[in-house]
């Protein structure tokens, strides 16, 4: 991730790409002459010569990390998760409170052009069913699939649900790995009624990230990955209804002869195709710029997706999956 953030700044006409940091020289080396700026191997060595840092490394390291940016005034974007743990998170939280410093988090797919557009719709969420599935990826292995893949619908649904969480239930089970869970499904329940079902998994065979949300204003169905969407509204399908009673009164009736999508007030979502990268830097950056402006996920909502996706996991292992003993005697 962090060759595409260095990309990206350097396409920014708000930026400036300064340098790279990374503990292998050569790997440093490489961006640096690929996007024309510095290479450093330790990050103190950046201190004073920039305005805004993206970390992008291991999520153990995070904390660490963000603690050296954060105390020296220089605004930080975390890629997602946070932190390693809530306590961590937290302490981010404090330190960019008590330095009055700018921390976002990378969750890229708030910036997904879907999500952006289902946002400007103002739905309310009453029950929401997320996919996210993938092959194995081979990256990110310090963490299980909550952290690394479900984290990023854990951040939009909290956003979309806007409420306190009541409950949640999950399972998984790790399979390549016994510490880590590679399959995972956990059922939200907010104190509004809202329900959110979500299920990831980095062992499937092919790739899909869909959601689909029921509201009183509308039916969602949206592909993250196709970045596409389609909205069926619910008020003006009530003459549908009556239309179809009236002819069942009459014995006009012929389900074979309905072509249902024709009844249905049916729309694609209209969606504006930008990089979900880019636009969270630029907003990133226009915090940085001007403080009364808040970046697409802030620490506060990084360290709630943390907390949740925390509460998934302790469900997991308070759900974990017993071994079968048998007799064979």
């Amino acid at each position: 991730m962090g060759s595409i953030h260095a990309k990206v700044y350097g396409q920014l006409e708000q930026s400036e790409l300064v340098a790279v940091v990374d503990i292998d020289g050569e790997k440093a080396k490489q961006i640096s002459n690929q996007y024309g700026c510095s290479a450093f191997t330790d990050c103190s060595e950046i201190l004073g010569k920039v305005d805004a840092v993206t970390i992008a490394t291991p999520t153990v390291t995070h904390m660490k990390l963000a603690k050296i940016f954060i105390t020296n005034k220089i605004a930080v974007l975390i890629e997602k998760p946070l932190a390693a743990n809530v306590r961590e998170g937290k302490k981010i939280v404090v330190l960019a409170k008590k330095h009055n410093s700018v921390v976002a988090v990378g969750h890229s797919e708030r910036c997904n052009p879907v999500v952006q557009a289902m946002k400007r719709l103002d739905i309310e969420p009453k029950f929401i069913e997320s996919n996210r599935i993938s092959p194995y990826p081979f990256r990110s292995t310090d963490i299980g699939v909550v952290l690394d893949v479900m984290i990023h619908d854990i951040d939009i649904i909290l956003s979309l649900a806007a409420s306190k969480i009541k409950k949640i239930d999950a399972v998984g089970v790790g399979v390549i790995s016994d510490d880590k869970e590679d399959i995972c499904n956990a059922r939200i329940v907010f104190e509004n009624g809202c329900i959110a079902n979500i299920t990831a998994s980095r062992l499937a065979l092919k790739t899909e990230r869909k959601v689909r949300l029921f509201s009183r204003q509308a039916y969602l169905s949206l592909d993250y990955l196709t970045k596409s969407g389609m909205i069926i509204k619910a008020d003006p399908n009530i003459n549908v209804v009556k239309w179809i009673q009236e002819r069942k009164e009459g014995g006009d009736f012929n389900l074979t002869t309905v072509n249902w999508p024709d009844l249905l007030h049916i729309e694609h979502l209209a969606i504006d195709d930008k990089e979900p990268v880019r636009v969270q830097q630029e907003a990133f950056l226009r915090a940085v710029a001007d403080k009364q402006l808040r970046p697409e996920v802030s620490a506060e909502e990084g360290l709630a997706a943390l907390q949740c996706a925390q509460k998934i996991l302790a469900s997991i292992k308070k759900h974990k999956w017993k071994e079968k003993i048998t007799d064979s005697t």
